[in-house]
Parts: structure tokens; sequence; C-alpha cells
């Protein structure tokens, strides 16, 4: 008897067996382990090198007459004579004045002086979101192959079900944001002045709490679904309208009114700016609070509702 209890299957135990063989038939497809990574990496190269926003606002960009008529009470100098009504400024001088606004524009809007680092940035939060939607249809998988029911009549708690293929989309996110933020630093992300590599762990920790709370909702809508084509269809419904309504490749402050009201409440704008604070930005220590406390919550309420749905509706 007292054998029996011994290897009897617990809730620890059967989450990390469960975890493992998730990680397991992960790391043997390679193809998707790369097209994972490609994906993020082409919007990086693509999107984030050919968008120069800085440039639009470059002094080359502003074609000036070579004179420049203003009028005379609108330039404080004591050179030009009284009765005179217009000046004429040399329009080479007024570009020469402009050459850095470009600059001062994307650090005012941006916070950074390229657009390349706030975008790459983003692109955790595509690869968090992207990872965690599909385990939803990992569910689905093991339901019709009949691994579930295998796993349903065995002693593992049925959370354990539920955060196996929690943990492991978390994991998984977790690697492919690291190799993004590689790849981003190699091809030009510019760190702040505060990054240290401590960073990293706070970095760690808001991918953690968004890939919980994002991979129990997608799989509490995929817990009774025999057919791939619904979860499918509910990523193809929400990805794009949680990535574009949010801080992921434009700041809130200069989307319509109704949209920020969206953004505000994206758990990807959380996350995202959570991670800007990390490495690009110089750090906010209460915007990273407000960040982490709003993380924290959407984890809980989300995994709390996995937990409930799970026992009601993950049976044989």
């Amino acid at each position: 008897m007292s054998n029996a209890n011994k290897y009897k299957p617990n809730l620890i135990r059967g989450l990390w067996a469960l975890t493992v063989r998730e990680l397991k038939k992960w790391l043997k497809d390679p193809v998707m382990v790369l097209m994972l990574v490609l994906q993020p990496l082409i919007w990086m190269g693509l999107l984030g090198k050919s968008m120069r926003i800085d440039a639009l606002f470059s002094a080359n960009n502003i074609n000036l007459p070579q004179q420049i008529p203003i009028p005379s009470n609108a330039v404080i100098s004591p050179t030009i004579p009284p009765g005179i009504p217009y000046v004429f400024l040399n329009g080479t001088i007024i570009s020469q004045m402009f050459a850095n606004m470009g600059t001062s524009i994307m650090q005012n809007t941006f916070g950074v002086a390229d657009y390349f680092s706030y975008m790459a940035v983003g692109m955790i939060s595509m690869i968090v979101m992207t990872t965690t939607m599909f385990s939803g249809m990992s569910i689905v998988w093991d339901r019709r192959l009949g691994f579930l029911d295998k796993v349903l009549s065995t002693p593992v708690p049925r959370g354990a079900i539920i955060f196996s293929k929690v943990l492991n989309a978390t994991l998984r996110a977790m690697f492919q944001a690291t190799i993004i933020l590689a790849l981003a630093y190699i091809l030009g992300l510019q760190l702040s002045s505060t990054f240290t590599l401590l960073n990293l762990l706070g970095i760690y920790a808001a991918i953690f709490l968004l890939g919980v709370g994002l991979s129990s909702i997608f799989i509490a809508f995929s817990l009774r679904s025999t057919r791939m084509e619904r979860p499918m269809q509910i990523i193809s419904l929400i990805m794009m309208p949680l990535m574009f309504a949010s801080n992921t490749f434009f700041p809130i402050s200069l989307m319509p009114d109704w949209m920020q009201a969206i953004a505000r409440v994206n758990p990807l704008s959380y996350v995202t700016d959570a991670v800007r604070q990390l490495t690009i930005l110089t750090l906010d220590a209460s915007a990273l609070i407000m960040d982490f406390m709003y993380l924290s919550i959407f984890a809980a309420v989300l995994a709390a509702i996995g937990i409930v749905l799970s026992w009601k509706y993950l049976t044989k």
C-alpha cells in the first residue's frame, strides 16, 4: 500500500510529466520552431527597418526656397533698418535649423530616436500572443488523437492538464523572446542606459504573466471543441485587433479616443510598455509597477477561469 501511494501521481508530478511531453513535441518539430522565430524577424527586418519615420522629418525632405520673406517685426535684430516691412532669411540656414528635428520628434513621440528599437520590442508581445494562441489547438489535437481521454482516466488532476499547456506555451514564448531580443540587438536595437542583465528577469516575468493569462483563456475556448477550425477562427478574429489596438507599433496617446479606450485595457499594451521600460526607455518605476499589477491581475483572473472551466467541461 505504501508503494502504491508513493508512486500515485499528484499535481506537481502530473504537471511536470505533461509539460515535458509538450516540450518534447515542440522540439521534435524544428520547422515549427524556425517559423515562429522567422515571423517576427521578418517583421523587424522589413517593417522595422523600412519604416524610418525619423527620415520623414529630416532636413532633406524640407524643400525651402532660397530666400524666405518674413515680417521684420518678427525678427529680433538691431541691424534691420526701420520701415522695412520684410526681411529675407536664407533657406539653407533654415534647413540646418531643422536638421535635428526628426530626432527630437521621435524622442518626444516614441521615447527613442529610432523607430526600429520601438517596434522591435513590440515584437515580444506579438510572439507571446502567437505562441499562446496555438495552445488551444493543442488540446483539440489531443482530444482527437485520444490522448486526452487516456490522461483523464488517470489520477492526474484536471488542473495539471490545463496548466501543462499553459506552462508549455509560456516557456516557449520566453525562449523565442530571448532569440528575438538577441537578433534585434544585432540588427541595431539601442538599449537604454538603465538596462542591466537583471532587467531580463523582469522581462521574463512580464512574458510569464501575459502567457499565463492568454493561454488560459484560449485553452478555455477550446476545451469542448473537437474541430481544429474553432480555435483557428478565434485566432483569426482577435489576433489583429489585439495587436494593432495596443502600443506594439504606435503610441496610445496618438490614437483616436475610442481606440485609446481599448488599448488601455489591452494586456499587450502593458507587457509591451513593461518590456520597453526594461530595455530601451529610461526606467520609470511607478509605470513599471502599474504594468506588473495589471498583468498580475489579468493572469490570476484568467487562470482561475481556466481552472473552473476545466473542472466543469473537461470530461471524457
